[in-house]
């Protein structure tokens, strides 16, 4: 049973975070902020989805719960919030640059430059683990890589610009 609270837990604060980037994609637009590499959202989105799903699939009868690599996706799940706390209204799940406006180098930016994609990379990987699915965390941490390596280079490119300033 607590297997099946904790991966609605999960279910609940991504649709919850769907919600607020979604609102902050909306304010942006209208201060002129331009979406930067739209035509792989879909996947994304497509990509997280069959992860719950898989992870729901997949899941050992009865579930069994590691509680240490449950620790560690709380501790990803704290990262999370230290991210977005730090983007705040700049927060979304799509590209999307405001001309002009300075980079955030504070929070976790002053260390790593993506550090949203490292804990969604962490994530992926550990939360089917918490519940013994080795195919599962195998399988999407490769699908994430892959998508992650096209999305950062278009970031980049969308980013250069104001880097440069």
């Amino acid at each position: 049973m607590i297997a099946y609270a904790i991966l609605a837990l999960v279910v609940v604060q991504r649709l919850g975070e769907l919600v607020l980037a979604n609102r902050n994609t909306a304010a942006l637009k209208a201060r002129g902020a331009v979406e930067i590499g739209a035509a792989h959202y879909p996947l994304i989105v497509a990509l997280h989805a069959a992860w719950l799903a898989a992870i729901f699939w997949f899941l050992p009868q009865p579930p069994t719960v590691s509680w240490p690599l449950l620790a560690v996706f709380l501790v990803l799940q704290a990262l999370r919030v230290w991210v977005l706390a730090t983007l705040g209204p700049y927060w979304t799940t799509r590209i999307i640059t405001l001309p002009g406006a300075p980079l955030v180098k504070r929070g976790p930016y002053r260390f790593l430059r993506h550090p949203n994609y490292l804990v969604v990379a962490g994530e992926i990987a550990v939360l089917p683990l918490v519940f013994g699915e080795i195919a599962v965390a195998i399988v999407f941490a490769l699908a994430n890589a892959a998508v992650l390596f096209w999305r950062i280079r278009q970031e980049e490119t969308a980013l250069a610009a104001r880097r440069a300033a």
